[in-house]
């Protein structure tokens, strides 16, 4: 399901957003825009349930979203997006993609490396992929004390959907408190 609430900013409002400060009325125009969208994307997510944020290449044309999604929602401000991506979701797995998946794959861990967020899985799916990160974040990185090896060893990888799913179960149902409800079934509905 799309909500229409919102669109993709064109290349040119992206570069004047970016491009440094601007007169007070178009900042205030910006930040009460960025709120609005703030608040749409709340209401829109509060009560979709528990989710699970999955990333790699989006690389598909916006108008034909991946036929698995349950809900699609487009922000105009990719930290809106960001932000979004984990308040809602309770696991966080990573398919082969480019800089945004590199991108969102690194805040993501960063978040849980500062404890910003607790007992957040985060899954590689592809090993041969992952391989030269993995390498790199337990070679170099844990050699130079740059980072804590614990900190590396949260990543989970694999290249099987089915483990993927079952460490989503282990490692974040429990902790989150999340069950698996068969809905009610309501006599007036013929249920």
């Amino acid at each position: 399901m799309r909500d229409g609430w919102s669109r993709s900013p064109d290349a040119g409002e992206a570069v004047r957003f970016l491009e440094g400060p601007r007169t007070r009325r178009f900042e205030l125009r910006l930040a009460l825009g960025i709120f609005t969208e703030l608040i749409r994307g709340f209401r829109a997510l509060h009560f979709v349930g528990p989710c699970v944020t999955v990333f790699g290449s989006a690389r598909f044309k916006e108008d034909h979203p991946n036929a698995h999604l349950d809900r699609w929602i487009t922000f105009r401000h990719f930290f809106v997006r960001k932000v979004m991506l984990v308040k809602y979701a309770y696991a966080f797995v990573a398919l082969p993609g480019g800089f945004g998946t590199l991108d969102e794959t690194f805040e993501t861990a960063t978040l849980i490396q500062t404890r910003k967020i607790q007992n957040f899985p985060l899954i590689l799916v592809g090993r041969e992929f992952w391989r030269p990160l993995t390498d790199f974040l337990h070679g170099p990185l844990e050699q130079l004390d740059l980072i804590d090896p614990r900190d590396a060893a949260r990543l989970r990888v694999t290249d099987s959907a089915p483990e993927a799913v079952a460490a989503v179960g282990v490692l974040a149902i429990p902790p989150f408190g999340l069950r698996y409800r068969a809905p009610r079934r309501r006599w007036l509905l013929n249920e």
